[in-house]
């Protein structure tokens, strides 16, 4: 049988598929003059999340190891409790090229809202300003950050993940693999990563999924060729798993691990892929694959029955450390 549509998805997103299909193709020279633009097509979709009056944000800044000062947004709940719980370092999306948390803050507010949870989403430095492995980089800098002052934060040190969706979760997947190979203590509790995006030699299109793409194969090439250059796709090249986690040569000791994705989405085999190296080596690993759906489906339709399992599925990732 052919691939198709959820039907309920097909319905909300049928009448934007003349809206999306009129989008300039990507190219590296244009990501910087398009971007604003870019981001204020995601900021539409995301004001129609609920908005969450019940959570406040504070903006703090850790130093990376360049000495650029990352700004840390600080999602917690007003109502927080001042025991010391669980923390989420977060990896926003965007491909590396774009996004910021205050485009992606009103569904991380969100998710605190439904979980209690508090999360520190990094406002981490964009491709192709920045490349290699500087906004990975950026990320730990603020994970270590989060360790040093969990104390002051309500925060158990023994209980921090880090989370993030599409270029975010692969960031969030680097900071896993540099947080184990710098035995950073105590170990990261949870890697939630939500549809990453993992694989720069993902280069390919597959006939029967293109039709239905959200984010393109070519897409993901000018994406990476911004963070990698020439060396992106290159299955020889000395590219560091850090930046692109699919090159780990080695997944052993990483943390427990949720991964998500859709059929639909080009990120499929390589998500599949991580989590079965991940099961391979005995790591807790919770693999949900959502029938019919393409990349970012819960941001295009948030209500409908499939995006409405995987909000439940991520809170109950979110509360399980």
């Amino acid at each position: 049988m052919p691939l198709q549509f959820d039907p309920e998805f097909l319905k909300v997103f049928e009448p934007l598929i003349p809206l999306l299909s009129a989008r300039p193709k990507l190219a590296v020279q244009d990501i910087r003059p398009s971007r604003e633009g870019r981001e204020a097509g995601l900021a539409v979709f995301f004001r129609r999340l609920p908005d969450s009056p019940d959570v406040e944000q504070t903006v703090y800044h850790a130093d990376a190891p360049d000495g650029h000062q990352v700004p840390v947004y600080h999602f917690a709940k007003k109502s927080a409790s001042s025991e010391p719980g669980p923390g989420i370092l977060h990896c926003h999306g965007g491909g590396m090229i774009l996004g910021s948390v205050p485009v992606f803050s009103r569904a991380i507010a969100r998710l605190v809202s439904d979980s209690s949870v508090p999360i520190f989403s990094v406002d981490y430095r964009l491709a192709p300003e920045n490349s290699g492995t500087t906004l990975v980089e950026d990320c730990y800098a603020s994970l270590v950050w989060l360790y040093q002052n969990a104390q002051r934060l309500n925060i158990d040190p023994a209980r921090i993940a880090v989370m993030g969706e599409s270029a975010g979760g692969g960031l969030a997947a680097g900071v896993a693999l540099i947080a184990r190979d710098r035995n950073l203590q105590p170990p990261l509790a949870k890697q939630i990563l939500r549809y990453p995006m993992l694989d720069d030699q993902n280069s390919t299109a597959k006939e029967a999924i293109d039709p239905f793409t959200m984010w393109k194969v070519e897409d993901n090439v000018t994406a990476w060729t911004a963070v990698l250059g020439d060396k992106a796709g290159k299955p020889d090249a000395d590219v560091s798993p850090y930046a692109a986690p699919a090159r780990a040569k080695s997944v052993a000791g990483l943390p427990p691990a949720y991964i998500e994705v859709g059929t639909l989405d080009i990120f499929r085999d390589e998500d599949i892929t991580y989590a079965t190296r991940l099961l391979a080596e005995n790591i807790s690993t919770e693999l949900h694959l959502y029938p019919g759906l393409p990349h970012g489906f819960e941001m295009l339709a948030p209500n409908i029955p499939a995006s409405k399992r995987a909000h439940e599925n991520r809170l109950n990732a979110i509360q399980s450390f």
